[in-house]
This record gives C-alpha cells, structure tokens and sequence, in this order.
C-alpha cells in the first residue's frame, strides 16, 4: 500500500502518483482493480482531498487510472499503445540530472548501473 513520506522534499501528490505505479509493478493493484475514492485515500493517508485528487488526474492524464461516472477509479489494463515519447524525453532529462548530480558526487557508472539492477530487482522486473 502507498506510504507517504512528511519529511521528503517530493511533493505528496508525486509520491502517490509513483507508490500507486509501484503497487502496480508488484502487482499489488492489478487491472480493474477499483482504488480507494479521493475522501477514502484521503481519510487512509490523513492528507488534504486536494492533494488525492491532483495525483489522480496526474494518472488519469498518463492512463494509469480510469474514472467511471459512478462507479469510482479503476486501475487501467496496460494497453497496446505505442509509448509517451514526450514522457520519455521528460524521464531522459530527468536521468540525465541524476548522472550529472552522480558525477559530482564521484559515484562511477558501474555502481550507477548496480543501483539500476538493484531497482529493477526490487520491483521484479529482469534487467537486459
């Protein structure tokens, strides 16, 4: 279940937007999964409904969740689409931030690519 950190420079609704795309990874959420309403996750994580709402739309936005008039928030089956090039190109520059922020910091390329490895075991996922 998503935590939420209060000591984190992350923004709250950054952090349910990614804990909610990691319970999926581990398979916590699956497709059709109906998710708690925005009062509910509200009420579970003792934030503002504001803040639920903005990561919603944020998932909604990157179809992640589906709204249904009604019904409630549904995790979305991962379709056939052909990826978010923009969102990519987002995550490239992100990336490129944390090598250079790496660098600085005098950590090599192969300890970069362990924790990439690390990361990509703890969500089970199998790094080519």
């Amino acid at each position: 279940m998503v935590r939420i950190d209060k000591n984190s420079s992350r923004a709250y609704y950054e952090q349910l937007v990614l804990g909610i795309k990691e319970d999926i990874l581990h398979g916590i959420l699956q497709p059709g999964d109906k998710i708690p309403s925005v009062r509910e996750m509200a009420k579970q994580l003792l934030m503002n409904p504001n803040t639920i709402s903005k990561a919603y739309k944020v998932l909604e936005t990157e179809k992640v969740l589906v709204t249904v008039k009604g019904k409630g928030t549904f995790v979305r089956a991962i379709e056939e689409n052909p990826r978010d090039e923009l969102r990519v190109q987002e995550l490239k520059k992100d990336l490129n931030e944390l090598v250079i922020e790496a660098r600085h910091l005098q950590i090599s390329q192969e300890e970069l690519l362990a924790w990439i490895q690390e990361a990509e075991k703890s969500l089970g996922g199998q790094s080519s």
